[in-house]
């Protein structure tokens, strides 16, 4: 988008212009929060489901936005609270925006720049993260910031993507069947990466195979001679692959896969005759699977990674925080499934001194299997791989009752941090992971704070209550 002026933004975004801007020059960003809109910004106010953003449109125009993309009926309002800055009408901003995000995208792919899709039930962020770094030795790339990654996140990454973009790494999310198949549609990828399919979205879904199916929107989305990155021997795939498009799957017994993983840290991938040697900053069993995706990912686009990875997770996604005491907590707690419960409980057993304490919370969305889905994970955590586990919210009760070792339950996350602060002690390694909706970093950051509180001090604070 940058670069484009008036006339080029409301072309590709099919809207009218209701009042030019001052300046002939363009948009440098595109945004949906008035709040923090400022020069240079295009402001598009989407309607909400408790507000309409076009009645803030003004305010954007007030704090200097090179203009604003708004329902007709917002046009003469926005206008009237500024006397600059450009109005576009459309009918429905949110198609403007997508409109406007896919013209972006062509212009980049005109200008060589290689566009990959990633989605999964589990690991697509961590995917992504781990995929721009690799790419980040050899291309200049663009990516996904944080989670925007739905139907008005992925436009707004997109639009994000700088000019000189070589390759543009988008995470997209799934709710429901349609939204793969939409964001496919505004992404037009070259490279389609699925990193797994599993039981998250059931209560929406309904099944396993009816989840692949919304992943495999991805897949049908491609256009022919396009790339499509898979799992290896994924059956609940099978019925959605192309004779039209290229195919490299990853894992064991697939294209790529993992030849050797050295204590150091040192990893030795292959695909077909090449080997790859790389020195990634993670080490855990589920991050090197998702290492694997994004090597194949790589090699769809005819690159050879090598070398260091370094990569910075985004938040809440596995995070080690060392604190006082030789006390280290793991802050999973962005989301959960029982996919990924299961490999951050292998990331926590792996931990060979002190005790392994597992704080874990209601997975959502997962349909009548839900109680016996919690009580799998909790006969999971056993057989020597958690010390101490405690439950958080009504769900999780479940897990505790299927665990036969020391446990807790706590109502919600507040009940837990207060409990916690009893039962952790120095050497203790603390995994947190739960739903997003359970505020499982309410545990995180009083099992922080309280670190921080010299032991005579807390075991004070604590006979006083």
């Amino acid at each position: 988008m940058r670069g484009w002026d008036l006339e080029r933004i409301a072309g590709a975004a099919g809207a009218g212009v209701h009042r030019r801007p001052a300046s002939p020059d363009g948009p440098l960003r595109a945004t949906i929060d008035s709040r923090g809109a400022g020069p240079g910004d295009l402001f598009f106010g989407l309607r909400g489901e408790h507000t309409d953003g076009g009645s803030h449109a003004g305010q954007a125009l007030q704090a200097g936005a090179w203009g604003v993309l708004v329902a007709g009926e917002h046009a003469g309002a926005a206008a009237a609270a500024a006397p600059e800055g450009a109005v576009l009408v459309h009918p429905d901003p949110l198609a403007a925006l997508q409109a406007l995000a896919r013209e972006w995208r062509r212009e980049l792919g005109a200008r060589g720049a290689s566009v990959i899709a990633v989605t999964g039930s589990t690991g697509k962020t961590s995917t992504k993260d781990i995929l721009a770094s690799l790419l980040a030795g050899q291309l200049r790339v663009s990516a996904t910031p944080e989670n925007l990654n739905t139907e008005i996140g992925l436009p707004l990454a997109l639009l994000g993507a700088a000019a000189d973009s070589e390759a543009i790494v988008l995470e997209m999310a799934m709710r429901g069947p349609g939204q793969i198949a939409q964001l496919t549609a505004i992404a037009e990828p070259d490279v389609g990466v699925i990193v797994n399919v599993g039981p998250a979205h059931l209560e929406l879904l309904g099944s396993l195979e009816a989840i692949a199916a919304a992943k495999a929107e991805l897949l049908a989305g491609l256009e022919p001679g396009a790339c499509a990155v898979l799992p290896a021997g994924e059956p609940l795939l099978e019925p959605h692959l192309r004779d039209d498009i290229r195919t490299i799957t990853f894992g064991e017994g697939g294209d790529v896969v993992l030849l050797s993983a050295e204590e150091g840290g040192a990893v030795t991938i292959g695909h077909g005759a090449t080997r790859m040697q790389l020195l990634p900053s993670f080490s855990q069993a589920h991050q090197l699977s998702n290492l694997l995706a994004a090597v194949a990912a790589a090699r769809a686009i005819g690159l050879t990674p090598q070398g260091p990875v370094n990569v910075s997770f985004s938040a809440m996604r596995g995070q080690r925080s060392e604190l006082p005491g030789e006390m280290v907590v793991i802050d999973d707690c962005y989301n959960a499934n029982p996919m990924s419960m299961r490999a951050a409980i292998d990331d926590l057993a792996a931990v060979d001194h002190g005790r392994r304490v597992a704080v874990l919370g209601d997975m959502l969305e997962l349909g009548d299997a839900s109680p016996e889905l919690h009580r799998q994970i909790g006969r999971y955590a056993a057989d020597g791989r958690v010390d101490l586990l405690v439950s958080v919210g009504p769900m999780a009760r479940e897990i505790a009752a299927a665990f036969d070792g020391e446990r807790a339950s706590a109502r919600d996350s507040r009940e837990a941090a207060e409990l916690l602060t009893g039962l952790v002690r120095a050497g203790d390694t603390v995994l947190v992971k739960g739903s997003r909706g359970i505020g499982m970093e309410i545990i995180v950051r009083s099992l922080k704070e309280s670190a921080a509180i010299p032991a005579h001090a807390r075991a004070a604070g604590q006979e006083q209550r």
